[in-house]
């Protein structure tokens, strides 16, 4: 990054298991800015309850602890745990929650010299006036494979048709919530990655990148 550049906020939505987060890490890495998970800041906010002892069905409670989180330091590792995501999935339909990750979001965003947010409503609720953002998809067969192989290669075990079954009813209930649903911001460009791998995704995100960011 050069003293000329622009503030960049790039918004990469998609669904599960599409390729949204390594694409998101890879832009972030090439234009030196911070990359922020935002499906990571929910669970978090429920490991620090389930830490803590603290029940996960008050929302006031849930809502003093999503304030509280620094979002510079979230661990993949730790997070990914699945009790951690089963508890996650409770504070996440908590309207107070959700208000006070957005705004710990946007704050994110803000901090010089921008950064790359990948979720399910980056481009539409969380950074609407985002430079750049990027819808990610994939088929749910090719996302449900992918997933498969994740969890096979981690020496994990998992049959295919519970996964594929899994993604549609997380996608069902992502696109019909009425708070913050799954879809594209009419303004999103669009990457399909079910016929193409990370490396072509990222050469077609950077040169729409670099268009927008010579005509800024």
């Amino acid at each position: 990054m050069t003293s000329e550049m622009p503030h960049i906020v790039i918004a990469v939505d998609g669904p599960a298991a599409a390729g949204k987060g390594t694409l998101s890490r890879r832009l972030s890495e090439h234009y030196g800015l911070r990359h922020l998970d935002t499906g990571l800041t929910y669970r978090a906010t429920a490991k620090a309850l389930l830490d803590r002892g603290l029940p996960l069905d008050d929302e006031d409670v849930a809502a003093e602890t999503a304030r509280a989180l620094d979002l510079s330091g979230l661990d993949r590792s730790v997070l990914s745990a699945h009790e951690i995501g089963e508890a996650a999935s409770k504070v996440a339909v908590m309207p107070k929650v959700r208000r006070a990750l957005v705004e710990a979001q946007r704050e994110f965003a803000r901090i010089e010299p921008g950064a790359v947010l990948d979720g399910r409503d980056i481009g539409t609720v969380v950074c609407p006036d985002a430079l750049i953002k990027f819808y990610v998809t994939a088929s749910p067969e090719v996302r449900a494979r992918r997933r498969y192989q994740e969890i096979i290669s981690q020496g994990g075990s998992a049959e295919l048709p519970a996964i594929l079954a899994d993604l549609e009813k997380r996608d069902a209930r992502d696109a019909g919530r009425a708070d913050s649903p799954l879809k594209p911001a009419a303004d999103a460009l669009m990457i399909d990655t079910s016929d193409q791998g990370i490396e072509e995704a990222f050469e077609t995100a950077m040169s729409i990148i670099e268009k927008a960011l010579a005509a800024a």
